[in-house]
């Protein structure tokens, strides 16, 4: 099988991944992962792994303890979801994405023994059948693994994690029916075993309680007065944020973290103590210095160009999206004005979405369609951006909505394109293969 004969095969699967929920989705069970991972000979149990869930937070969170675990001298594996681009870039080794000719292989060898077996695999599953495989095959010495969605019923709970790792618990993936909180992190308490070390970023003592009642080797936890670990400065530096992080074991003070936005500074605390767990002492303060003034996270809050500065965000959640608005206010706070280019899939808060992004005070906002079969059409993103008091007009192409930012945006203003991460994907890739593209100073190096 080759490259494009592995994307037609995935495309041909049943894609659970982005249905919003909240607790399990029917159907959904671990018997024909686990049948298929035993045929391969189980590969997901070769190496010690990190397993993180939550609501926002777990890309960064994965690569940054990635990245820590990589400082430390390991061969380290990182599973992502989603990709910008192209699925290999779920699937990390150091920070390289698997080539393509090696993914698809892993992907023919899934399908013929699930079709051996008549069993049928969702798209979510095949390739984290491959990511359990690559790893293995290449014999990483840890393996820093992301939920898809929620965490007990999810593919990658296949592993035995020696740490769970729990980010926040929001709106997302969720019909907002009941206590709907509480259900979300009932579900994300799955992935804790009774031999994981947990390290758990929520802070609501209702919640929190959810996650300490399982099972457990041991217990970390943040909390707003203080608690096992936490930040106890995170201020804005050139370049990213200058950190003070506490963890159970130790203080880490004068950090440079390479990324953008307060929050991250909660993150990369999560982080620091997911490594910590995972070695079950103290890092060295040059090793985790070295790893945050380096870490990227691809397609969050990335800088693509200046004047005007153009930022991709896959915000596509009300909480990511107030993050993404006070990052752009503290860390930048453009002289000019801000338009939006927004594009979101069915089954998203639009409206809680677009009212976090305080579009009224937007210079106007562009709403585009998601490319996916699930996008919102953009005339209904622009309705609810009017009846938020927005000045906004809707273009169907993500790219051509961008191009229309640009016309309208003064060297002083910033664009910012946040939700759907195939809107954000679609972009970014077009950038990247062509950057003459864009009407904008490409950034230096």
């Amino acid at each position: 099988m080759d490259y494009a004969a592995a994307l037609d095969h995935l495309d041909s699967l049943i894609n659970h991944e982005a249905r919003p929920r909240a607790g399990r989705i029917a159907g959904l069970n671990l018997e024909t992962m686990s049948s298929i991972m035993s045929a391969l000979g189980d590969p997901h149990t070769a190496y010690p792994a990190v397993h993180v869930t939550g609501t926002n937070g777990k890309g960064s969170v994965v690569r940054l303890t990635a990245r820590l675990l990589t400082a430390m001298g390991l061969r380290v594996g990182a599973y992502t979801s989603p990709h910008l681009g192209e699925p290999t870039e779920r699937i990390e080794v150091n920070q390289t994405p698997v080539p393509p000719d090696i993914f698809a292989a892993l992907i023919g060898e899934i399908s013929t023994v699930a079709q051996f077996l008549e069993q049928k695999l969702t798209w979510f599953e095949t390739v984290t059948a491959a990511a359990f495989m690559h790893f293995a095959d290449v014999g990483v010495d840890a393996a820093v693994i992301e939920v898809g969605m929620l965490g007990r019923y999810d593919a990658t709970n296949l592993i035995n994690a020696s740490v769970a790792t729990i980010t926040n618990v929001g709106f997302d993936h969720t019909d907002g029916e009941g206590d709907w909180r509480a259900a979300i992190a009932q579900e994300k308490a799955g992935i804790i075993k009774p031999d994981s070390v947990v390290v758990c970023g929520e802070i609501a003592s209702d919640l929190v309680e959810i996650f300490a009642a399982e099972p457990c080797e041991q217990f970390f936890s943040r909390s707003e007065s203080g608690g096992d670990f936490g930040t106890r400065s995170d201020q804005l530096a050139v370049g990213g944020r200058h950190l003070e992080l506490f963890t159970p074991n130790a203080s880490y003070d004068d950090l440079l973290l390479s990324l953008h936005g307060k929050h991250q500074g909660d993150n990369a605390a999560v982080a620091l103590t997911s490594a910590e767990a995972f070695f079950a002492k103290a890092l060295p303060p040059d090793v985790v210095a070295e790893a945050m003034a380096d870490v990227t996270v691809p397609g969050r809050f990335e800088i693509i160009s200046r004047n005007p500065l153009l930022i991709l965000d896959g915000a596509h959640n009300p909480d990511g999206a107030c993050a993404a608005h006070e990052t752009l206010r503290s860390d930048f706070n453009p002289s000019g004005g801000l338009i939006l280019v927004i594009g979101l899939q069915s089954g998203r808060d639009a409206t809680g979405i677009l009212d976090a992004l305080e579009v009224a005070d937007a210079k106007t906002v562009i709403a585009c369609t998601a490319p996916t079969a699930r996008g919102i059409p953009a005339i209904e993103i622009t309705q609810a951006a009017k009846e938020l008091g927005a000045t906004t007009e809707a273009i169907d192409d993500p790219m051509a909505a961008l191009q229309r930012g640009f016309e309208l945006a003064n060297t002083d203003d910033a664009i910012l394109v946040v939700g759907s991460f195939t809107v954000v994907g679609a972009i970014r890739t077009a950038v990247n293969d062509d950057p003459t593209v864009l009407s904008a100073q490409p950034l230096d190096g």
